[in-house]
C-alpha cells in the first residue's frame, strides 16, 4: 500500500491543489481530534459514499485513522471501486502530531473557526442573551431569524423566533421586516451560523440594525432562560420586487467575493473533464428542488453547505457550481465559499424549463454485490415463527433510535468483530440499513464471521415501514456503541452546562489554532 507523510499533505494544501485527506474512524473519534481539512469519510459508509463524494477517480486520495488499520481498509475498498491514487497516511493522527501538525477537536471545524475570523475581523454586532429577552419581554421592534435547519429549529428555539435557515435570510428578511426601523437578531445553537448570517445581512446592506444572538441557544440555556419547543414558524414566500432587490444585493456581495460566473455550456464542458474534480450543488430548499432541478445537482441547502462544507465535498481544491434560479440562495453562500479559498462558480440565465429533473437526490453507487434477500412480508413471518430470526440494523445510530424493525439489533460496520459478541446467536441472520444498500455491501463481510445463513432485507428499513409493519422506537439493541455520531453541544435540550461552555471557550480559540495551522488560505471581505 502506498504512502504518505505531512510534508506531501501539507504541500497540497498550502499550493490549493486538489486533495482528498480522508478521516475514515467513525464521527466521535474523529471529533475528538483531526487534521483541519481531514473530512469524516467513514470506512462504515464507503461504498455509498464514494462516487458522490468524490466524482473523480485520479484524484489524489490519502487515508486516515489513528493507528486501527481503518485506513489501510479503506484504502483497499476505495481501490476496488476504481480509484486510482490512493493512500495511507502513514502513522496516522499521532504521526501527524509529531510532525508539528495541529490537531482540532469536533467537527465542521473548517466553517466554524471561518466564522470566528469573520467575527474577529469585522466584529461582527452581536447581542447577549439578556439583551436579547429583555427587548422580547418590552415588545419592542424586534425580529428574531433562526438560521439552523428546520428540525434543528423545531428541537428549540429562542420565544418568537422565526426559522429562516441562512442562504435564505437575505432573500426572506426584508419581507419578514419591510420597516427598516425594525431590529434584526439571528440566531444559530452556538456561534458560526448566527455570525455567518448576521454578516450576510450587513454585506448585503439590509438598512435595519442586525445583531447576532451572542453565542446561540447555547448562551440562552446558560443565562438561565427558558427556549421553546416544536414551534413551526416558518418564512414565506416573497414579492418580485423583494426577490428582484435581494437579488441585486446578494449579486453585489458575489461580486466583490471575486465569485465566478459560470453558464450552461460550461457546466457541459465540466461534466466531461476527468482531471478536475467539480461538485454541483442547488442551494435552495429541498422541496423547491424536488419540484424540479438540473440533472446532476445535489440539493444541499446554502446555509448549511457554508456550515458542513467538507461534508458533502471533501475534496479540498475542487470546483464547486452552485444554482438557484433567483441568484440569491447561490450568490450568498458562494461569496463566502470563495473567502473559504474554494474555487466556486455561481450557474447563470437558469430559466425553469432547464429543471427537467424531479425527486430528491439519489447517491450514486457502484453494483450491489449478490446476496441472498428477503422481502419485508417473509421477514415478518420469519419473526413471528420459531426460526430463531435476529435482525442487524446498520442505519446510524440516530435512525435506528428514530425507528427500527421490532427487536432488531445496532451495530456498526468498522466495529463487527466486536458486534458479534454481544448479538444473540440465531439460525439466521437478517441485515437492513438506511439507506437500503449498505446491508448489501456489508453482507460479505458478515457473513465472514457465522456459519448461520445471512440475509438482506429488500429495500431495507423503508420498504419495512412502507408495507405496513411496525417500528420500534429508541437505543433499545446496542451492538456496538453509538461511535458513528459525535454529540454535539449544542444539540437537544439537555446537555450539561459544564459542556455548554466548554465548547464556546473552544470555539473562542480557533482563530489562533487557524494562524498555528497555517493551511487555510481564508480570508475575508
Amino acid at each position: 500500500m502506498n504512502t504518505k507523510d505531512y510534508a506531501f499533505v501539507r504541500n497540497k494544501l498550502i499550493n490549493k491543489e486538489e486533495i482528498a485527506f480522508l478521516d475514515v474512524r467513525e464521527e466521535d473519534p474523529h471529533a475528538q481530534e483531526h487534521p483541519l481539512f481531514a473530512a469524516n469519510f467513514p470506512l462504515s459508509r464507503i461504498e455509498v459514499d464514494a462516487f458522490g463524494k468524490l466524482p473523480r477517480k485520479d484524484v489524489p486520495i490519502v487515508t486516515l485513522d489513528d493507528g486501527e488499520a481503518y485506513a489501510a481498509l479503506a484504502a483497499k475498498k476505495l481501490l476496488s471501486l476504481g480509484y486510482l491514487d490512493v493512500s495511507v497516511y502513514q502513522g496516522g493522527v499521532k504521526a501527524w502530531k509529531a510532525a508539528g501538525g495541529e490537531v482540532f477537536k469536533d467537527v465542521n471545524v473548517p466553517s466554524k473557526s471561518f466564522g470566528e475570523l469573520v467575527e474577529s475581523k469585522k466584529h461582527t454586532p452581536s447581542l447577549s442573551a439578556q439583551e436579547v429577552k429583555k427587548l422580547i419581554d418590552e415588545k419592542a421592534d424586534v425580529v428574531i431569524v433562526d438560521a439552523r435547519r428546520f428540525d434543528e429549529y423545531q428541537t428549540m428555539s429562542i420565544p418568537t423566533g422565526i426559522s429562516v435557515p441562512g442562504a435564505e435570510l437575505v432573500l426572506r428578511v426584508p419581507d419578514l421586516a419591510p420597516n427598516p426601523n425594525t431590529r434584526i437578531i439571528v440566531n444559530c445553537a452556538g456561534r458560526t451560523r448566527s455570525i455567518i448570517g448576521t454578516q450576510s445581512l450587513i454585506n448585503a446592506g439590509i438598512p435595519n440594525q442586525v445583531n447576532a444572538l451572542r453565542n446561540g441557544t447555547i448562551g440562552w440555556t446558560l443565562a438561565g432562560q427558558e427556549l421553546d419547543k416544536g414551534q413551526s414558524r416558518k418564512f414565506r414566500d416573497v414579492s418580485n420586487e423583494v426577490a428582484h432587490t435581494a437579488a441585486e444585493r446578494a449579486r453585489s456581495v458575489a461580486d466583490k467575493a471575486n465569485v465566478k460566473r459560470a453558464s450552461l455550456a460550461d457546466l457541459a464542458q465540466w461534466k466531461l473533464q476527468s482531471d478536475r474534480t467539480t461538485y454541483f450543488f442547488d442551494t435552495r430548499t429541498p422541496e423547491e428542488y424536488e419540484t424540479g432541478h438540473l440533472p446532476g445537482f445535489r440539493s444541499v441547502p446554502g446555509g448549511q453547505l457554508v456550515q458542513e462544507t467538507e461534508m458533502v465535498a471533501p475534496v479540498r481544491g475542487a470546483r464547486i457550481v452552485l444554482i438557484d434560479p433567483s441568484g440569491v440562495r447561490a450568490n450568498m453562500p458562494a461569496s463566502w465559499l470563495a473567502q473559504m479559498a474554494w474555487d466556486v462558480y455561481v450557474l447563470d440565465n437558469i430559466k425553469a424549463a432547464d429543471l427537467t429533473e424531479q425527486g430528491p437526490w439519489k447517491a450514486p453507487m457502484p453494483s450491489l454485490p449478490i446476496a441472498s434477500e428477503v422481502d419485508p412480508k417473509t421477514l415478518s413471518q420469519w419473526l413471528q415463527s420459531d426460526s430463531n430470526t435476529l435482525v442487524v440494523d446498520f442505519s446510524t445510530h440516530a435512525m435506528y433510535t428514530k425507528g427500527h424493525i421490532p427487536g432488531g439489533w445496532f451495530a456498526l460496520r468498522s466495529q463487527l468483530a466486536a458486534a458479534f459478541l454481544k448479538l444473540p446467536k440465531a439460525d439466521q441472520y437478517v441485515l437492513t440499513s438506511t439507506p437500503p444498500e449498505l446491508a448489501s455491501f456489508i453482507a460479505e463481510e458478515f457473513q465472514a464471521h457465522t456459519q448461520a445463513k445471512v440475509y438482506v432485507l429488500t429495500g431495507g428499513n423503508q420498504a419495512w415501514a412502507e408495507a405496513g409493519f411496525d417500528l420500534e422506537k429508541g437505543a433499545t439493541h446496542l451492538a456496538s456503541p453509538p461511535l458513528d455520531r459525535y454529540k454535539r453541544p449544542y444539540e437537544g435540550t439537555s446537555v450539561d452546562p459544564v459542556a455548554m461552555q466548554a465548547y464556546l471557550d473552544w470555539e473562542f480559540g480557533l482563530v489562533e489554532q487557524l494562524g498555528q495551522d497555517g493551511t487555510h488560505h481564508f480570508w475575508v471581505l
